[in-house]
C-alpha cells in the first residue's frame, strides 16, 4: 500500500492504481466521464483533473488527469485546489456547448451522470449563444433508442461495444468536434449486449426503448434485489415497478457473477410479467375436456381438497420445475412425499444434470464463477454455444481472451488500467483459446486455431484425447486420426502452460459424453495447474437447485409417466412446467388426464390448459425465493411488487394452502420459515440458512427496514385516487427486511453497511446515476461493502476420482439410417439467444429478433444440402423418433458436414408436437422433400 496526501491529509491507496481509482475508492467526489471501472482509462474527456505537487514545499503544482496518473508512494495532490476546480468547470462547459436543454423531457433525467457531474464540477450557467451542432438519429432496433445530439464524446459506448463486448456494427465516425457514434446505416444492433449502452452511456444518447413505451421517472420506480430467470448463470438484477407493472430491468452489481453488465435477453425479457398470457384467476374444469371456468380461489382449493381426499396415500404425485424456486419445489416435495416427487425434465437433461453434480461434488476441480471465467488465461470450449445459451459466460470469455498477453505490459511499463496503451501494445495477440462445436459460434473469432467442427460425439472424443495428452493414465482414443491427435496435443500444451485454464461445456448439445470428456480434461489439467476450473451452461434458472434436491436418488418425469400408465397415481400437481418439452404431447396429455390434475403457473401453457384446476402463481417479481445457479451459488430474489390480483400467490404459498385444506398444515408459514426448514432437512442446502448472506425478515439497521422506493418517490396519494384521496397504508412485507415504502434506512456513507443482498438502488449525494455504485464498494471494481450476495453450496472434494472411460464411437458419415427413404442426416439442437428461452419470447422486442421470423428451421451446410438433393428454399417433412415435423431449410456455411441443426423457437405459437423435439436430439433423422417449395 502507498501513502498519498490528498489536500494535506494522508491516506492509504493501492500501489499501481490510477489516482482517480484511488480517490473514488477513498470516497472522494472526483468528476469523470470516459473512465469506467470495467473499461478503465483512456483520458478522453479531461474531466477528472486534479493538481499534483512535487513535494510539501511545492506551492504551484501542475494539473494532471487523475485517470491517467498512477499512484506513487508519498504523492501529494489536491482535488479542491482553485485552479483544478476552475479547470474542471471549463471542461464541463465546453462539453456542454452543444448539449440540448432537454433535461425535463430526456429519458435519462434524474438518473443522469452528466447532470451529476455538471453540478459536481460547478457549471451552472451557459454563456454561449452560438448555434448548436446537431445530428440525425438512427433506428438501432427494438432495444436501444438513439439521441445523438446529447453526446459529449466520451467514447464509452464504442469502447464497451467493440473492445469489451466484441461488437462490430457500432463505431465512431467523423473527426474533431464532428464525431458521430452509431452504425453505418440504420438497423438493429447485432450484439446481444447492446442494452448495456443504456447504463454505460453517461448521458441520454442511448436509452431503453422498451422502458420508453411505459416510461416512468426513475425516482418513481419501486425496486428490489432479484435474479435473472432467463438462463442458468444467476445474473443479479434490479427490476423496477410502477402502477403494478414491471417497467424495466437494470443490472445489479455482483463481483462474483455478472459484474457491471447484463445480456439483452436478461435486460429486455421481462414483459412476460405484464403479458396477456398471465394466469390471473383460478380456473376449474367442471366437465372433463370442456374449457375451464374461472373460479374463486376458495372454490378451487375446495375442488382440489375433495379430489385429493379420495386419493389413497401415495396416489398423488408432484412434478417440480427448473424454473421454480427451491422453496416451491421443496414445498411440493413435502406435500406429496419424497418418493412421489419427480423432476420436470427429460431423461437426457436429468442424466446430464446428475452427471454435472457428480463432477462438481466428487471431483477435484471447482465450478467456475463468471468472475473466474473473466480471469482465465486459457480457454477450451467443448460443444456448447455459450453465446446463445449463456451469453454472460460468453462475455466473460471475451475478457479471458486478453489476459495472457496482458502479462507482457510490465515489460513496457504500461499499467493494466491504461486501456488504450494496453490495447496498442497487445495488438491482436490473444490468450490460448480453442472452440470445438458442430456449428459456428460468436466466439470463433477468438480461437487460436481454426475451430474444430464435428458431431457431438466427435467433439467429446477430442475432449478425451486432450485429457489423455494431459494425463496418460486418462483413457485415450485409439482410433483417432493423426490430425486429431496433433490438435489435442497442441491444445493440451497450451492449457498446461497457462496459470488459470478453463474448460467450458454444458447441456446444450444434449451429450453426456461431452460433459464426461470435459471432466476428464479438467481433472487431468488440475494435476499440472492447481487453478484449473470447469464451467457449465445449464437449461434453467434453477436447474442446479432442482438437480441437488434428492441427489442422487431423484427421478425424471418419464418415471412419473410410467407410474401413471401403470395405474399407480390418481392425482398430479405440476408447478411452473411445460410437460410437452420433457415428455412430449402424448405424455403430457396422459399425465394431465388423471382424475385430479393441478397446474400452478404464472403463464398459460398447454399443461395449465390440460389441468383440471389451474392456480394463478406469482412471477419472480411478485414473490420471493432462492435460485441456485450453474456454479451452485444460491441467491435470493425478493418481491418487487404486490400482485395486481389479490388471488395471485407464490407457488409455495398455494401448496401450503392445499396442505392446510387437507389438514396436514395448521398454519401457512412465511417463506423464511420454509427456507429454514429446507436448509435443516436437506444438508446440501444448509448454507442458505447463513444469515450473513441471507438476512432474515427481522433484520434492521437503526431500527429500520430497507426501503424499496427511493427517497424522492412521488405520487403516493395521486396513484390511488381511483380508490380514494387518502394515501393507503403501505403493504406489509413480513417475509423480508424490505419495506414497500420510501421510509427506511439508506446510507451510502460506508458507516453503515447495507447487506448486498438487500440493496434496492444506488444513490449517494451528488450521485444519482448508476455510477453511485462506487459508494457501495470497498474499492472501484471491488466487492460490495455488504458482503457477497449469495452462497456457494458445493466445493470440490479434492480427491481425484476415476476417469470416465465410456468413449463414444466416431460419428458415422453415411447420409442417414438404412431403410426406406434413407436420405437423412444426424440432427443436433440449435439455440438462439432470442428465441430459445420461453419467458423472454413474451417480450415483443425479444421475439422480434428471433431468427427466421420465429419459425422452426433446419440448418445444414450447402454441401450437405446439395449432396442430399435439397435447396435452401425447400420445406421438408422431418422424421425423428417416429414423429414427423414440417421444417424449412437454411444454408449454414459453418455447420459440420453430414449434420443438420434443428431450431425450434420457444414461443406460444409452436405446436405441442415440436415442444418436446429437443428431448429426442441428437439423433438420426430421415426427411422427405415436400412437392411445394417456398419461393
Amino acid at each position: 500500500m502507498a501513502i498519498i496526501f490528498i489536500d494535506g491529509k494522508p491516506y492509504q491507496a493501492k500501489d499501481g492504481v490510477s489516482l482517480l481509482d484511488a480517490c473514488l475508492s477513498l470516497g472522494f467526489d472526483v468528476p469523470y466521464f470516459c473512465w469506467h471501472p470495467a473499461l478503465h482509462s483512456v483520458g478522453a474527456c479531461r474531466q477528472c483533473a486534479v493538481k499534483v505537487f512535487k513535494d510539501e514545499k511545492d506551492a504551484k503544482g501542475k494539473i494532471v488527469m487523475s485517470c491517467m496518473t498512477p499512484v506513487a508512494d508519498g504523492m501529494r495532490l489536491s482535488i479542491d485546489d482553485p485552479e483544478a476546480i476552475k479547470f474542471r468547470a471549463s471542461v464541463i462547459e465546453w462539453l456542454m456547448l452543444n448539449h440540448p436543454h432537454d433535461c425535463p423531457v430526456c429519458d435519462e433525467g434524474g438518473e443522469c451522470h452528466l447532470q451529476d457531474m455538471t453540478l459536481l464540477a460547478g457549471h451552472v450557467y451557459r454563456r454561449t449563444t452560438l448555434k448548436k451542432r446537431t445530428h440525425t438519429n438512427q433506428d438501432l432496433g427494438p432495444f436501444v433508442n438513439h439521441e445523438m445530439n446529447r453526446c459529449i464524446q466520451c467514447y464509452r459506448c464504442v469502447r464497451f461495444y467493440k473492445d469489451y463486448a466484441g461488437g462490430k456494427d457500432l463505431d465512431v465516425f467523423g473527426c474533431h468536434d464532428h464525431v458521430y457514434f452509431g452504425r453505418s446505416r440504420d438497423g438493429a444492433l447485432e450484439s446481444e449486449f447492446s442494452g448495456n449502452l443504456v447504463e454505460v452511456c453517461p448521458t441520454g444518447v442511448f436509452t431503453d426503448k422498451t422502458f420508453k413505451k411505459h416510461y416512468t421517472r426513475k425516482w418513481d420506480l419501486q425496486a428490489a434485489p432479484s435474479v435473472c430467470v432467463h438462463c442458468s448463470l444467476g445474473c443479479n438484477t434490479l427490476p423496477g415497478e410502477r402502477y403494478g407493472t414491471l417497467r424495466r430491468i437494470r443490472n445489479r452489481y455482483n463481483q462474483s457473477v455478472n459484474g457491471y453488465f447484463l445480456c439483452d435477453r436478461g435486460r429486455y425479457g421481462y414483459e412476460f410479467v405484464n403479458s396477456k398470457i398471465r394466469i390471473r384467476t383460478a380456473s376449474v374444469k367442471t366437465n372433463g375436456a370442456a374449457p375451464a371456468d374461472e373460479a374463486a380461489p376458495e372454490l378451487a382449493i375446495s375442488e382440489i381438497r375433495k379430489k385429493l381426499n379420495g386419493t389413497h396415500e401415495g396416489g398423488i404425485i408432484g412434478i417440480g420445475s427448473p424454473r421454480a424456486s427451491l422453496e416451491s419445489n421443496y414445498a411440493l416435495r413435502e406435500l406429496v412425499g419424497a418418493e412421489n416427487f419427480y423432476h420436470g425434465v427429460s431423461d437426457t437433461v436429468f442424466n446430464m444434470m446428475g452427471e454435472i453434480v457428480r463432477i462438481i461434488k466428487d471431483g477435484p476441480v471447482a465450478a467456475a464463477s463468471l468472475e473466474d471465467a473473466r480471469e482465465a488465461d486459457a480457454v477450451l470450449v467443448l460443444g456448447e454455444d455459450v453465446s446463445n445459451t449463456a451469453p454472460m459466460l460468453a462475455l466473460a470469455l471475451r475478457q479471458a481472451s486478453r489476459n495472457a498477453p496482458m502479462v507482457n505490459l510490465a515489460k513496457f511499463k504500461i499499467p493494466h488500467w491504461d486501456d488504450a496503451a494496453a490495447r496498442n501494445a497487445i495488438q491482436n495477440e490473444k490468450s490460448p483459446f480453442f472452440v470445438a462445436s458442430f456449428t459456428g459460434t460468436r466466439l470463433d473469432g477468438l480461437s487460436s486455431e481454426k475451430p474444430y467442427r464435428a458431431a457431438p460425439d466427435d467433439v467429446a472424443r477430442l475432449g478425451f484425447l486432450i485429457a489423455h495428452e494431459l494425463a496418460p493414465e486418462s483413457p485415450g482414443v485409439p482410433d483417432a486420426s493423426a490430425e486429431e491427435k496433433s490438435l489435442a496435443r497442441r491444445i493440451a500444451v497450451a492449457l498446461r502452460n497457462s496459470k488459470k485454464p478453463l474448460i467450458v461445456c454444458g447441456t446444450g448439445p444434449q451429450s453426456i459424453h461431452i460433459l464426461r470428456a470435459a471432466a476428464n480434461a479438467a481433472w487431468a489439467l488440475k494435476r499440472a495447474v492447481p487453478d484449473a476450473r470447469i464451467a457449465f451452461s445449464l437449461p434453467g434458472c434453477n436447474s442446479m437447485g432442482l438437480a441437488l434436491m434428492d441427489f442422487p436418488s431423484g427421478r425424471p418425469v418419464s418415471e412419473a409417466l410410467k407410474r401413471v400408465q401403470a395405474g399407480g397415481a390418481k392425482a398430479v400437481i405440476v408447478i411452473e412446467n411445460e410437460l410437452d418439452e420433457s415428455i412430449g404431447k402424448e405424455g403430457a396429455e396422459e399425465i394431465m388426464s388423471l382424475p385430479c390434475s393441478v397446474a400452478i403457473d404464472f403463464i398459460a401453457t398447454r399443461t395449465s390448459q390440460l389441468a383440471g384446476v389451474a392456480l394463478p402463481a406469482a412471477s419472480f417479481a411478485e414473490s420471493q425465493g432462492t435460485f441456485v445457479n450453474n456454479e451452485a451459488r444460491a441467491q435470493r430474489f425478493y418481491m418487487v411488487m404486490q400482485p395486481q390480483n389479490k388471488n395471485i400467490h407464490g407457488v409455495w404459498r398455494w401448496i401450503m394452502e392445499i396442505k392446510a385444506a387437507l389438514g396436514t398444515e395448521k398454519q401457512c408459514p412465511e417463506i423464511d420459515a420454509l427456507t429454514a426448514e429446507l436448509a435443516k432437512r436437506m444438508p446440501q442446502f444448509a448454507p442458505i440458512a447463513d444469515r450473513a448472506y441471507f438476512p432474515p425478515p427481522g433484520f434492521r439497521i437503526a431500527g429500520m427496514k430497507i426501503p424499496r422506493q427511493p427517497h424522492r418517490y412521488s405520487g403516493r396519494t395521486a396513484m390511488h385516487t381511483n380508490i380514494g384521496m387518502v394515501e393507503p397504508k403501505p403493504p406489509a412485507d413480513t417475509g423480508s427486511a424490505l419495506s414497500f415504502s420510501m421510509e427506511g434506512f439508506y446510507d451510502a456513507s460506508k458507516k453503515q453497511k447495507i447487506p448486498s443482498a438487500l440493496l434496492t438502488h444506488y444513490w449517494a449525494p451528488f450521485w444519482n446515476s448508476v455510477q453511485a455504485l462506487n459508494k457501495f464498494q470497498s474499492g472501484t471494481g471491488g466487492p460490495l461493502l455488504g458482503g457477497e450476495s449469495g452462497k456457494r453450496l458445493m466445493e470440490p472434494s479434492g480427491s481425484a476420482p476415476a476417469y470416465f472411460t465410456d468413449i463414444p464411437e466416431k460419428q458415422k458419415k453415411a447420409p442417414g439410417p438404412s431403410g426406406a427413404n434413407n436420405k437423412g442426416f444426424f440432427a443436433v439442437p440449435l439455440y438462439h439467444v432470442f428465441g430459445s428461452e420461453r419467458l423472454s419470447m413474451e417480450s415483443q422486442a425479444v421475439a422480434g429478433l428471433c431468427p427466421e421470423e420465429g419459425q422452426p428451421f433446419i440448418a445444414a451446410s450447402p454441401r450437405t444440402l446439395s449432396a442430399l438433393g435439397l435447396n435452401k428454399s425447400d420445406t421438408m417433412e422431418l422424421e425423428i423418433g417416429g414423429a414427423v415435423f414440417d421444417f424449412k431449410t437454411v444454408a449454414d456455411e459453418e455447420m459440420a458436414e453430414g449434420l443438420a441443426g434443428v431450431f425450434v423457437p420457444k414461443n406460444a405459437n409452436i405446436a405441442a408436437d415440436l415442444a418436446g423435439l429437443y428431448s429426442k436430439l441428437p439423433a438420426w433423422a430421415r426427411f422427405l422433400v415436400k412437392t411445394e417449395r417456398k419461393q
